[in-house]
């Protein structure tokens, strides 16, 4: 027992389990707006400076490529604790201010928290979500949706253990958020690690084992998400459904338990025959170095060397080379329209939902409902173009396309509302969100390699920040306050500092949303510029030098 518990804990499959985990606790970003309100209220901001926070917290969760070098030169074990103390850190800051246990701090004294705070999710990404990819690059479509989706499940997650640890309490969310995601990655910290890439039979259809729990666990949030708010639960019934929310995140141990038990009865039968073979003298295998050194150059290790003469599209980039390439600059444009609009009107729900006249309660289930349908985008993503790409060569980009067009939709339902669209706006842009992302880094390991993955995962998602920072600050924002200064001149009042800039009304928010459903509309179409560059590419078999390697370690 004491051997089969140490192959468990070393298995590859626990470390899925672990990644898993700490994913699962990794999303505190998308419940900005579930304890916004407070922030606003308590620190009296007005929308702008609200928005301004909002943007460095954008700011903080993209900007990750210290991260990525780190990970360059480090274990993911050191990364996860840098990763830890960052979350803890910034998030207690901002509770001791909300809470008043710390003198009013300046405002970029809070933007520099939340900014400290949304960092620390891509240390988690970089230490475990990177790593995965690396022990899986065969898979890699269906490991970063798996991931990417329990990162949008989080935000749930976390809203389902508050409500039973702390009640209905906004603030002590934000100490939930501090504490809870630093303790799961500090006691999972020794297990994710780089393992060789091997290919099992049944790869596969393990996956598709932890895709049925996820979809499972993301059913029963929405259902219990929709009954809390029709109907008041008791302290004792949130604790029951926390305690069914616990089980489900841990049931991917028991398929992980199954497999490494599997793994490690195959190794006992092959020791038993191995001592009773006679012995032989073995030829050390092939080494696959040669591939990369084909005619008889050194390679240069270095991401400074060759940057204006790229390899083809699949082998390994250096850092400088990816990020100067076309390919790279199309996904920067991309992703500035595609996730900076939608980073916008999830930071706005809120605000959105108050300025049509729903309640405080039906504005919670709205965030609740990005965070469900942002799993749904990532892991749709994942299996789908994983399948898609391997089957019949069906170009990742084109499917990034389509999702952008489906954003364009969510930003002209909250333009132009109809009874219940908000509820429809808010499926589709969590949808439309988590498949963005689940395609930009599978787009990015399969056009530029895996070398400098830790770095260029990062770097891929910097045009995201900016994007939200204009879109968000410099768009939204101010028109958001002039339309609710207008109204407040209408009613014969003279805004003061402090003063609550509420609108109240469907036609507030139409300009913003027009302006970022074009804009969204321009990211559809570099996208399928994208699309055009790289069809050849998706034709070939993009993973045939990583089953070359797999063999290679059987035989070894």
């Amino acid at each position: 027992m004491v051997s089969f518990a140490k192959h468990v804990l070393c298995g590859r499959w626990f470390m899925v389990f672990a990644s898993f985990l700490i994913m699962s606790m990794a999303g505190a970003t998308y419940l900005f707006g579930a304890y916004s309100k407070e922030i606003k209220k308590s620190l009296n901001y007005n929308q702008e400076t609200l928005n301004l926070l909002g943007f460095f917290k954008d700011l903080g969760a993209n900007v990750g490529v210290l991260s990525g070098l780190i990970a360059e030169v480090t274990s993911p074990w050191f990364v996860l604790l840098i990763g830890a103390g960052m979350n803890f850190a910034g998030y207690f800051m901002i509770c001791l201010a909300v809470t008043d246990k710390i003198a009013k701090p300046q405002v970029w004294h809070m933007c520099m928290y939340i900014c400290i705070g949304a960092n620390s999710q891509n240390f988690a990404n970089t230490g475990a979500l990177v790593t995965c990819v690396k022990n899986f690059p065969m898979s890699r479509g269906i490991m970063l949706g798996l991931l990417k989706g329990f990162v949008g499940l989080s935000g749930a997650i976390m809203t389902q253990l508050y409500l039973a640890i702390y009640g209905n309490d906004s603030t002590s969310l934000i100490l939930l958020i501090g504490w809870l995601p630093a303790v799961i990655s500090i006691f999972f910290v020794y297990t994710v690690r780089i393992m060789k890439v091997v290919r099992q039979p049944n790869e596969k259809k393990i996956f598709y084992q932890y895709l049925y729990i996820a979809v499972l666990l993301a059913f029963f949030l929405m259902v219990m998400t929709i009954l809390q708010k029709q109907m008041k639960f008791s302290h004792g019934a949130y604790v029951a459904t926390a305690t069914v929310v616990c089980a489900l995140v841990f049931l991917p141990l028991v398929v992980a338990i199954k497999e490494e038990y599997s793994l490690w009865s195959k190794k006992l039968t092959n020791l038993v025959i191995d001592h009773e073979a006679p012995v032989m003298e073995s030829k050390p295998a092939p080494s696959l170095q040669p591939q990369y050194n084909q005619i008889g150059e050194i390679p240069n290790p270095s991401c400074f060397g060759k940057i204006l003469r790229p390899p083809d599209r699949g082998e390994d980039y250096t850092i400088l080379q990816a990020l100067l390439s076309v390919d790279m600059f199309i996904l920067f444009m991309a992703t500035f329209c595609g996730l900076g609009t939608s980073l916008t009107a999830i930071d706005n729900l809120g605000q959105i939902g108050e300025a049509m006249g729903y309640s405080t309660i039906t504005t919670k289930t709205f965030t609740s409902l990005v965070s469900i349908w942002n799993f749904s985008g990532r892991v749709f993503a994942g299996f789908l173009s994983e399948h898609l790409v391997t089957k019949s060569g069906f170009p990742r980009p084109l499917m990034m396309t389509f999702v952008l067009l489906l954003s364009c939709v969510s930003h002209l339902l909250i333009a132009f509302p109809i009874p219940g669209s908000l509820y429809i706006a808010s499926i589709l842009t969590g949808f439309s969100f988590g498949a963005q992302l689940t395609l930009l880094f599978t787009i990015i390991s399969e056009l530029f390699g895996l070398k400098y993955y830790s770095t260029l995962f990062n770097c891929g998602q910097l045009a995201s920040p900016i994007g939200s920072y204009v879109l968000n600050v410099k768009v939204t924002g101010i028109l958001y306050d002039r339309e609710a200064m207008k109204q407040l001149q209408q009613k014969g009042i003279t805004p003061q500092p402090g003063h609550d800039m509420t609108c109240i009304g469907t036609q507030y928010y139409r300009l913003p949303f027009i302006i970022l459903a074009a804009v969204t509309a321009f990211g559809a179409f570099a996208s399928f510029f994208l699309v055009l560059r790289t069809r050849k590419f998706y034709k070939s078999d993009i993973y045939k030098k990583f089953k070359e390697e797999a063999k290679e370690t059987e035989m070894g």
